[in-house]
């Protein structure tokens, strides 16, 4: 080895001693310095110690003062409120004492006056006991004096007062009645003339003919047909008069009954619209006349109801007033009439501070027996209470149908409106004729002869009253039959009627075969 190398190797050895120096060195000063920081550490965690204690019980302090001063407050507050109410008591204790004091002396004057009254009850008893003495010594000296006892002469003197009071108070009814009087005379003469003047209405007596317009003088022809069989089909199946004279372009057809009369119009028309006249035709169109007719009726009855402005009557009941439109008396459409009579019956109601619709319908139905008159027998007043029970009228309505013309005594003021009413429209220029309603009841009355026979299937009185043309049922009469049953007509007419002139009996018997090809 060499000296150079030996100089390396000292080197070599000596640097990792340093080496070695130097990391043990370097190690003790970071233990200083970390034992140095930790001792840092720990005086600053000392220090932070003591400071939060001294906070800590500064903040202690403080709170014990702050407690000290609040709970301070809150004595001094219930000290306050304490003697407010000492004091409040202490005032509830003088008012009480003083009511008492006020109690006491009031009582000692109740006392005192109680005492007063006492001695004065008794003064006054004393007193009553001498007036009893007094006026019984008096009453004993007046029955000496009159010779009467105490009970004849209250008897008299009752009996006395009684027959004054009497008199007094009848002079007393006798003059109200007639103020009554005049003063329900004024008041109904007021209501009266103000529902004439409210439902004026005009009457013209209706005609017991119709004109038919032809479009030429030859239909004439056609309408009487081949040996007069269609215009003797059409009078046969409606009981209407066809007058067939000079008057250009017209026939007239002539019947009481209005129904029929205008069955026959309607009849007539489609005829000589349709072109095709003969037996079978005619019977067909009298059909659809009949048909029309009664859906006409219907109609009317429904116009009638709400014109008047009634609710609930029964659709039967419509149909009925529906009929009145082809029924007249003494004249004057029934229909119109009954609509007046209600209009009338209304307005009187409302004025008199009662329901008028209760009226109205009393009023329209016043006269519904008509309808049926000469279907039923009897009046038409007995008809319409029939037919009013049937349908369910209420008594009111009932009575005032039954008490309408005075046969029986009016119960009700809706009564006695509807009889009112029913003078004033019949009493309107125009509205009756005697002479239309006689002739009416002449033609009904041989109609009621002629149906009153057995084997009468049907009969119509014609030509204004001078003929009656009456169908049989050929299965039940004969022919030797009908020359009885037409003399034995006669002779009840003659015996029963009054009539100008002479009456023609006409008795038809007719077997007729129907049969169809299919």
């Amino acid at each position: 080895m060499t000296q150079q190398q030996i100089y390396m190797l000292i080197a070599a050895v000596v640097a990792i001693v340093l080496i070695i120096v130097a990391f043990f060195i370097g190690v003790l000063v970071r233990k200083q310095t970390a034992e140095k920081k930790i001792g840092s550490a720990e005086a600053e965690a000392e220090r932070i110690r003591k400071g939060a204690e001294a906070d800590a019980q500064r903040a202690k302090k403080e709170a014990i003062v702050e407690a000290k001063d609040e709970l301070h407050k809150l004595r001094v507050e219930q000290e306050r409120e304490l003697k407010e109410r000492r004091n409040e008591v202490t005032h509830q204790e003088k008012r009480l004492q003083q009511k008492e004091e006020n109690l006491d002396k009031k009582t000692e004057n109740l006392e005192r006056k109680d005492e007063a009254l006492q001695a004065k009850i008794k003064e006054v008893e004393a007193k009553l006991t001498d007036a009893e003495t007094i006026k019984q010594r008096q009453l004993d000296m007046l029955e000496r004096i009159s010779g009467l006892s105490t009970e004849q002469a209250k008897e008299m003197l009752l009996k006395s007062l009684d027959e004054q009071l009497t008199h007094d108070k009848a002079v007393r009814i006798n003059a109200f009645e007639q103020q009554i009087k005049d003063d329900s005379d004024q008041i109904a003469r007021n209501l009266i003339s103000g529902a004439i003047a409210r439902c004026a209405a005009d009457h013209v007596s209706e005609a017991t003919v119709s004109v038919v317009h032809l479009p030429g003088d030859e239909m004439k022809g056609r309408i009487i047909g081949r040996e007069g069989r269609n215009i003797r089909t059409l009078e046969t199946l409606t009981g209407v008069d066809l007058i067939i004279d000079d008057t250009p372009e017209a026939i007239t057809l002539s019947s009481f009954d209005p129904i029929r009369r205008e069955v026959a119009r309607i009849s007539l028309e489609k005829l000589i619209a349709d072109g095709r006249i003969h037996p079978a035709r005619i019977e067909e169109m009298v059909e659809k006349a009949k048909r029309e007719v009664e859906s006409k009726i219907k109609q009317e009855g429904e116009r009638a109801v709400m014109e008047i402005g009634i609710h609930g009557i029964n659709p039967e009941l419509v149909k009925l007033l529906g009929r009145l439109r082809y029924r007249t008396s003494y004249g004057q459409n029934v229909l119109d009439h009954s609509i007046e009579v209600a209009h009338l019956a209304g307005v009187m109601a409302s004025e008199i501070g009662i329901e008028p619709s209760v009226a109205r319908r009393a009023g329209l139905l016043h006269d519904i027996g008509k309808a049926l008159s000469r279907e039923i027998e009897g009046s038409h007043v007995a008809i319409g209470v029939d037919i009013a029970k049937k349908y369910k009228e209420s008594e009111e309505i009932i009575h005032a149908i039954e008490a309408h013309h005075g046969d029986v005594e009016t119960k009700t003021i809706v009564a006695c409106l509807v009889q009112a009413s029913d003078a004033i429209s019949a009493a309107r220029p125009g509205a009756r004729r005697e002479n239309l309603e006689s002739y009416i009841k002449r033609l009904e009355k041989l109609e009621e002869i002629a149906n009153s026979y057995n084997g009468v299937e049907k009969s119509f009185a014609i030509s204004a009253g001078r003929e009656i043309r009456i169908m049989v049922k050929p299965e039940a009469v004969s022919d030797d039959q009908m020359v009885l049953i037409a003399r034995d007509i006669v002779e009840q007419i003659e015996k029963e009627m009054e009539y100008p002139g002479q009456i023609k009996v006409h008795v038809i018997r007719e077997n007729r075969t129907i049969a169809y090809a299919k």
